[in-house]
């Protein structure tokens, strides 16, 4: 078994769409639009290797996620293969205000910084 994608709400799709591509190199799909739920939006990212990420949006969507821990997915981790790939994307994306924590080796051996996309997730980039 693999997984085949993750869903991401969001209130803004082009914005987050544009996050994924330009740091991640991610390719985006077309824009779906649901006829049996009047609002729904959606648009798949596709990276070279693993799932893909589902974006949606709907008017009902009020502003960011909430940015304090709670039951359901903590974060989704991202390997760029290298320690220098996740210490360059940590340092340009440090300049945008997306690093919530600097390249470190944790406990449990991983090397990785955290930052948060445009709805306010945690992403791990790992090397």
């Amino acid at each position: 078994m693999a997984i085949a994608h993750v869903a991401l709400w969001t209130p803004d799709l082009d914005a987050s769409a544009r996050f994924w591509a330009d740091w991640f190199g991610a390719e985006v799909g077309d824009v779906y639009e649901s006829r049996r739920r009047p609002g729904f939006r959606s648009r798949f990212v596709r990276f070279a290797d693993g799932p893909a990420i589902e974006l949606m949006t709907g008017p009902w969507l009020a502003g960011p996620a909430p940015t304090e821990e709670q039951v359901g997915w903590a974060h989704v981790a991202i390997t760029l293969g290298s320690e220098p790939a996740v210490r360059d994307l940590a340092e340009r994306l440090a300049l945008e205000g997306c690093l919530v924590s600097p390249p470190r080796t944790t406990g449990d051996g991983f090397y990785e910084a955290v930052i948060r996309s445009p709805e306010g997730a945690l992403i791990e980039i790992t090397a």
